[in-house]
């Protein structure tokens, strides 16, 4: 389906008019699946633009940006398309705002407090809820609210976990507290809902409290994403990218260890029937799940919205070609943001597979020198003992003075700017750039001095890193994605970009 541009209409959401958004539902359009909600007023619930029931009417529609908005607007969930389910908005708001919105999706409202949250990202309380209306349509409270309630719907519909244990893993201090919200929010009890769910399936829940339930040691949810989705290049990219002794990857999924103070375990994502992953945690407490949902969502991209990136990009004719060819190829990411400082510092001039190698000897040196099988922490990283392992001495010292600003405190890779950076020895506007792309802080960070992308811009030939700019800014503000899909092109066709660029140049000396 093609959406054509109206001018009858003001934008109401980020990017989309209400005949947009009207179209959108009507041809239950999978690309648009969480960039709005449809409020149904009439019935008082809301859903996806994909839902299967009959289509209301429009005189009875209200679209929202956000399920916070919407439930803050006094609807409740839809249980057929379920939006707990579809794949979050972000982008077109304050970074501050994006900041905070991110940690409340990570759940970490729920151990501390919206000023806690307001004064480390330096905005003041009451300016944060005033953007959160503004931004979201939604105060700070309704959203964490919204989040807390939509996860343990999901849970009480796709796990066999005891409602208590629900209710703490959604983030609610007790049951009660969760028993009220929710009875509040959609007129019924969990233990009904689920009844229903049952029914509907004609699968049976254990009953609250026995064994089957509370030992459960694996827990599988779904994820949503908007098409296209190379998921096969996503895997090849982890595959060729997993640290021995911490991932592995197999011909259908990825897989890596994760410990939760002394509770280790395993997750696992593997593609799943629609547009979808299979997320599943092996030996984990359920308390985790917001942060790991939150760390799979950005590590696969899932939340990308390709329809409107594509757009943008595909103006460029060498992106547009590098997008026909492998359509779906989106920007893969790492597990945490110190991770992936560890990586990009030790994967300096060096190549991926010695990169990779040097990461495997970090992880095993951790294991015999403090019984963990995992990356050092910064705290660790300071007493390692890094003699022999394959780098540089002012490579050893680059990620040890990293390791010691970080467990000082000193510096704190949540906040820290590009000034604060560079003033740490051994580390560049490359490293920099690198970082923040694959962190998903920025999805215009661009590194221009990487030796593979001077080449692919230059067909073949190294470009000067200030060609390489110039040209890269008609890509903004999604530079990070062309860099993703050139490294691609490069790894799998590179010929497709050497003839692009000779066929370039000589069409500029013709000119």
């Amino acid at each position: 389906m093609h959406i054509e541009q109206p001018v009858s209409q003001d934008e109401i959401i980020p990017g989309l008019t209400r005949e947009q958004c009207h179209a959108a539902r009507l041809a239950r359009d999978a690309r648009f699946d969480g960039r709005f909600f449809t409020g149904v007023l009439s019935t008082g619930i809301y859903c996806r633009p994909i839902c299967p029931a009959r289509a209301p009417y429009e005189s009875n529609v209200q679209y929202f940006r956000f399920a916070a908005a919407a439930e803050q607007h006094g609807l409740r969930p839809c249980l057929r398309c379920r939006p707990e389910l579809a794949p979050t908005q972000g982008g077109d708001m304050p970074a501050l705002v994006a900041q905070v919105l991110t940690r409340i999706e990570r759940g970490e409202l729920a151990d501390s407090t919206l000023g806690a949250l307001a004064t480390e990202a330096g905005i003041a309380e009451r300016t944060l809820r005033r953007q959160f209306e503004q931004h979201l349509g939604a105060s700070p409270k309704q959203v964490e609210q919204t989040r807390r309630l939509l996860l343990a719907k999901r849970l009480l519909t796709e796990t066999q976990l005891p409602i208590t244990d629900i209710a703490f893993a959604a983030g609610f201090a007790s049951i009660r507290r969760f028993n009220d919200a929710w009875s509040h929010a959609y007129g019924l009890a969990p233990s009904t809902l689920r009844k229903q769910e049952c029914k509907q399936e004609g699968s049976l829940h254990p009953q609250e409290g026995s064994a089957n339930a509370t030992t459960q040691a694996s827990l599988t949810l779904q994820l949503t994403y908007r098409p296209p989705f190379d998921v096969q290049a996503m895997l090849a990219f982890y595959r060729l990218r997993a640290i021995p002794g911490l991932e592995r990857v197999d011909e259908h999924g990825y897989e890596r260890r994760h410990r939760v103070g002394e509770q280790e375990g395993w997750i696992r994502i593997e593609p799943a029937p629609g547009n979808q992953l299979r997320l599943t945690l092996r030996d984990l407490p359920p308390g985790v799940l917001p942060d790991i949902l939150y760390r799979v969502r950005r590590m696969w991209d899932l939340d990308a919205d390709m329809a409107r990136i594509g757009a943008r990009l595909g103006q460029d004719p060498l992106l547009a070609r590098i997008q026909e060819r492998w359509p779906g190829v989106r920007l893969p990411g790492g597990w945490d943001e110190y991770e992936v400082m560890l990586r990009a510092i030790v994967g300096q001039q060096v190549s991926v597979k010695g990169a990779i190698t040097i990461m495997g000897r970090l992880v095993a040196r951790t294991l015999a020198q403090f019984g963990v099988s995992a990356l050092p922490t910064p705290a660790q990283l300071c007493e390692l003992d890094l003699d022999g392992i394959g780098m540089p001495g002012s490579r050893i010292r680059t990620l040890q003075g990293l390791a010691g600003v970080l467990a000082s405190g000193a510096l704190s890779l949540a906040t820290a700017s590009d000034e604060q950076f560079l003033a740490l020895p051994g580390i560049g506007p490359w490293t920099i750039a690198y970082w923040r792309l694959r962190t998903g802080q920025d999805p215009d960070a661009f590194p221009a001095s990487d030796l593979v992308l001077q080449k692919a811009l230059g067909g073949g030939v190294k470009l000067p890193v200030r060609e390489v700019e110039t040209l890269s800014t008609a890509w903004q503000p999604w530079r990070a994605y062309a860099a993703s899909w050139l490294w691609h092109a490069m790894s799998e066709q590179p010929e497709l970009l050497t003839q692009a660029g000779t066929s370039q140049q000589t069409e500029e000396t013709t000119s």
